[in-house]
């Protein structure tokens, strides 16, 4: 494994959360966008910031998913259910 590459992670997403991942990808664009980025590293920042992408993004569409469920639950059951359960002798 090249260890320049190795130095560039800055530990496992999921370790750091969502906000300190943020925060690491922004860290990383500006040194892209600054151009100081010396050019051995260029391409472990990159991959980096790859994966802290990949993994807020599927943060994301994790918790829209639970928030959804929440809200369906607070909405209460179907009309349908509602009418069956009223009804029972």
């Amino acid at each position: 494994m090249n260890t320049r590459a190795a130095d560039d992670a800055g530990g496992d997403p999921e370790t750091l959360g969502f906000a300190a991942a943020m925060a690491e990808l922004d860290t990383i664009v500006v040194e892209l966008e600054s151009d100081a980025l010396d050019v051995d590293r260029l391409a472990g920042r990159v991959a980096r910031a790859a994966e802290l992408v990949d993994w807020c993004r599927t943060r994301i569409d994790s918790t829209r998913f639970q928030v959804e469920e929440i809200v369906a639950r607070l909405d209460g059951p179907p009309a349908d259910d509602r009418e069956s359960g009223t009804d029972d002798g």
